[in-house]
């Protein structure tokens, strides 16, 4: 089985990868981290017009209708690019949702915005410290919308509308709602990458419309962060090859005693250790973007693996950009800090590693069983 990308995908990722060099340098990275805005909204804009955006969009509700390895190409190269855009919660999470559960009312109302980046949209499942359980959520259905606080919530400050996972006294305990967030009561929330906004939103009997079926919110949600987990592996994917290509051409540049830093043994293994790592997450990142694009069974395990082998490698890789850079790596002026953050903020930023191994081992356990009733 042939898990690498067409000739046609590898031409998308050099267009790509050709504009954000352009159009998004480091420079323009360190703008949104001094400045007071919560993206770049002239690069969201170019992103819209060149369709990123509607890729995955059927061409019925305005979009390109491509496939999830389209996708998978682009987020490759937002990640290498450290991008300071919403790309994540509205394509991955928020259109990803409206495909997977909405009606025809909301597919048509939303998706032609989506499309074109007109509207953002967001995903708020978190309320706070821990892993969220269908059990321990508190914002709730009421007679009107919806009640309660979501946080932290990725770019809910400048989001149009959300997806919202509120309790439910039915099915599985949740049910998912789509709330515009108009008059939305929304506080910024800091967090260690100011690059990428998130927010605290608390709802107070706001108008909301179901997403899906009732009581059937906590499947929905989980299928949706599998399929998230795909582009977002891509994403560290990214983050991790541009941090050690950052790492290594300061290294062949830097002299200590005569010589270039990279022909030091402290130097060489760590460079070697993270090209190890960043290999074995984009194997897994290949078999991620198979199962998406097919939606195969084995999508759950084959999120999970890209997920935590992804989110290992970016943060091995980042780290070791810093290190390698020496005391100047810690500087504020230097650009080695960008992938850092962003490594530490994509690490949970759908769920933590130890919550993605969970899956890992559920899944594997699940495929394991299935074996076993087919032998017998």
């Amino acid at each position: 089985m042939n898990f690498e990308f067409s000739d046609e995908q590898n031409l998308l990722r050099e267009q790509a990868l050709g504009f954000l060099q352009e159009q998004c340098p480091y420079s323009a990275v360190r703008a949104i981290l001094d400045g007071d805005a919560a993206y770049d909204e002239e690069l969201w804009k170019q992103i819209g017009e060149l369709g990123w955006t509607a890729v995955v969009i059927p061409e019925a509700h305005g979009g390109l209708g491509l496939s999830y390895l389209e996708l998978c190409v682009i987020a490759e190269e937002l990640g290498r690019a450290v991008a300071p855009v919403p790309f994540s919660s509205s394509v991955y999470l928020a259109t990803e949702a409206i495909l997977m559960a909405g009606n025809e009312a909301q597919k048509e109302k939303w998706l032609p915005k989506l499309a074109t980046g007109e509207a953002i949209g967001t995903f708020a499942l978190g309320e706070g410290p821990g892993q969220p359980r269908p059990e321990k959520l508190t914002t709730r259905a009421t007679a009107n919308g919806i009640s309660g606080t979501k946080i932290p919530v990725a770019d809910g400050d400048t989001a149009d509308f959300a997806v919202v996972v509120a309790k439910s006294e039915t099915g599985d305990g949740a049910s998912l709602f789509l709330a515009e967030l108009d008059g939305v009561t929304r506080e910024s929330v800091g967090t260690l990458d100011p690059t990428r906004s998130h927010a605290q939103i608390t709802f107070d009997d706001e108008a909301a419309e179901p997403l899906g079926a009732d009581g059937e919110g906590w499947a929905m949600t989980q299928r949706l962060l599998d399929r998230a987990a795909v582009p977002f592996a891509w994403e560290q994917v990214g983050g991790a090859e541009a941090a050690l290509d950052m790492a290594k051409a300061y290294a062949l540049e830097r002299y200590a005693f005569g010589r270039p830093i990279a022909s030091y043994q402290a130097i060489k293994h760590k460079l070697a250790e993270a090209y190890v790592k960043n290999t074995l997450a984009r194997a897994n990142c290949y078999y991620g973007a198979w199962a998406l694009s097919t939606d195969a069974d084995e999508l759950p395990a084959a999120a999970a693996t890209a997920r935590v082998s992804a989110t290992q490698a970016y943060y091995y890789a980042s780290k070791e950009n810093i290190q390698t850079h020496g005391g100047m790596g810690f500087t504020w002026e230097f650009d080695c800090q960008f992938h850092y953050r962003r490594a530490k903020l994509l690490s949970v930023n759908i769920g933590s590693e130890s919550s993605w191994q969970d899956k890992l081992i559920s899944a594997l356990e699940r495929d394991r069983a299935a074996v076993a009733r087919d032998s017998a």
